[in-house]
């Protein structure tokens, strides 16, 4: 199949929308928690969350154009300045997915989704506490895309919490011990493996191919 610029802005909105959120590849699944100011807790899924830097360990996330409908994440975000990204189990897949339902601000999607907030350490935010890997992260910067009307949300992490099981002794995360998902498009879900460890690479190591 070839898709020209012309096929694709002939499709209808929803195949569109699934062609263009698929051709990426399997992103990170994770859950996005907030609180307002008020004491009221948000949950939402997101699939576009991005490591921006190490030092300082920045991580960036993309929400949605504000003026179209009421972004409680990213209004809380923005008012309180703290926010927690949570990965998601396999077993969890279709509570988190029922997070992006258009529930009213004063609904918690923690409790009508299944989930228990959890807060240590002081953090501001709420953690999700069925997450294996979940880390706290204090607000930066928002940069607005003129081209689209989204945001890119850029948080420090400031707290990891992660099961110890999963974590190698140089600190890589095995994702596959944690049972840890991604996402295609807008609702395909998928479990990740571990294919292969390869070392740095480096033209005098090159393999022959």
């Amino acid at each position: 199949m070839h898709y020209s610029r012309q096929d694709i802005y002939s499709l209808d909105k929803i195949s569109r929308l699934n062609l263009i959120n698929s051709i990426t590849g399997v992103k990170p699944a994770n859950l996005a928690g907030t609180i307002s100011q008020s004491g009221q807790e948000n949950l939402a899924i997101f699939s576009s969350v991005l490591h921006m830097g190490s030092n300082p360990a920045l991580i960036g996330m993309m929400t949605r154009p504000v003026d179209e409908v009421p972004r409680d994440t990213y209004a809380n975000i923005k008012e309180t300045g703290f926010y927690t990204i949570n990965h998601i189990h396999s077993l969890h897949v279709t509570n988190a997915h029922y997070t992006s339902a258009k529930f009213d601000s004063s609904v918690s999607e923690f409790e009508k989704c299944g989930f228990n907030a959890e807060y240590k350490n002081g953090f501001k935010a709420p953690f999700v506490s069925e997450s294996k890997c979940q880390f706290g992260l204090e607000l930066k910067e928002m940069i607005p895309i003129k081209l689209n009307g989204t945001i890119l949300v850029i948080g420090e992490v400031q707290e990891i919490f992660i099961d110890e099981s999963a974590l190698a002794t140089d600190l890589q995360i095995d994702l596959q011990e944690l049972d840890t998902v991604g996402i295609s498009g807008l609702n395909r879900y998928y479990s990740l493996k571990f294919e292969k460890e390869l070392p740095y690479a480096r033209l005098n190591d090159l393999p022959k191919f």
